[in-house]
């Protein structure tokens, strides 16, 4: 396993980790769980992610309950989890990230870990009617109450992270040391535009979810959708129009055929499409069953193997 700082601060993360995004409630209870969270752990990811709004909270409550369980020292894994959405349908309890709501949130978050602290605590989403300042001022209290040792930031649009950051350096307050965007070969603008000045000028980590495009750039939905597959879940009927995009479509058949060229997988070859990018931190994996995460592990030995050539002809497809 490979280990990368997370930004500019100190924290070293895995370059793969482990998300429960989706399978922790749907498609994984208490012992596959377990068993996913174990394989990880033992192929070296360190970084293990989840959220609030995740399956209503049950997420938080089984990567909680199996960790426990499995004994691990907390010393040795990195756990983030991310607030916004809210749990309760009530004014200032969702979809918003006044001072209220963060600093309830996290001891709600962290009765269902089961944990002392979180390593990262992410603001899931921009709140265009709660000033950029009071967030900042409540997630600087939060850590600095030892509820979250770092703090970041979750699809916020790349203005709003630099008044963060502006707002934090005025003050003295803690700044976001990452943010967590979608990435994948299929939506690349925000990391590889938007983002480019907080790189340089602010050191910003990435911990990107998505690298498989929700299953898209494993090419198992070219005919059709499979019965077990998360594009078959209730509530997920947004995935779905995804599949009815025929361009989209016609590059995940171009990159299918490049795969097979170099013996590779789809799944190997988008996960180390991310991995090759030096401004991400982590790459957000997820998995139904311990045998998915051993073969997305392997996608660290193909990025290291993949020649210009290929890479070439993966930009040529993208473009």
């Amino acid at each position: 396993m490979e280990y990368r700082r997370l930004g500019k601060s100190g924290l070293k993360v895995s370059a793969l980790s482990f998300g429960s995004w989706v399978t922790f409630g749907p498609q994984l209870h208490d012992d596959t769980a377990k068993e996913c969270l174990q394989t990880a752990y033992e192929m070296g990811v360190n970084f293990f992610d989840n959220a609030e709004s995740y399956s209503a909270g049950e997420s938080e409550k089984i990567m909680g309950a199996s960790i426990k369980e499995l004994g691990w020292p907390r010393h040795s894994y990195v756990l983030s989890t991310k607030v916004f959405w809210g749990l309760h349908d009530c004014v200032n309890m969702k979809n918003t990230l006044n001072r209220k709501y963060l600093l309830q949130a996290i001891e709600g978050s962290l009765e269902r870990l089961q944990l002392d602290f979180v390593d990262i605590l992410f603001c899931h989403r921009s709140d265009p009617e709660t000033p950029v300042e009071e967030t900042v001022f409540a997630m600087h209290d939060i850590v600095t109450s030892g509820k979250a040792l770092y703090w970041g930031t979750s699809e916020w649009p790349a203005e709003a992270i630099e008044e963060a950051f502006q707002i934090a350096e005025l003050h003295h307050l803690r700044a976001p040391v990452a943010e967590q965007p979608q990435y994948n070969l299929l939506v690349r603008d925000k990391v590889d535009k938007e983002f480019l000045p907080l790189y340089e000028n602010r050191g910003i980590g990435l911990t990107t979810w998505s690298p498989l495009a929700s299953g898209l750039l494993t090419g198992k939905y070219q005919k059709g959708i499979p019965d077990d597959s998360r594009l078959a879940l209730p509530g997920y009927e947004w995935l779905r129009d995804r599949i009815h995009d025929p361009v989209a479509m016609e590059k995940v058949d171009l990159l299918l055929k490049v795969a097979k060229e170099v013996d590779i997988s789809l799944s190997q070859l988008a996960i180390a499409f991310c991995l090759r990018n030096k401004n991400v931190s982590t790459v957000i994996t997820g998995a139904s069953k311990p045998s998915q995460i051993k073969d997305n592990m392997t996608a660290l030995e193909v990025a290291a193997g993949l020649d210009e050539d290929t890479w070439e002809k993966i930009d040529s497809i993208l473009e």
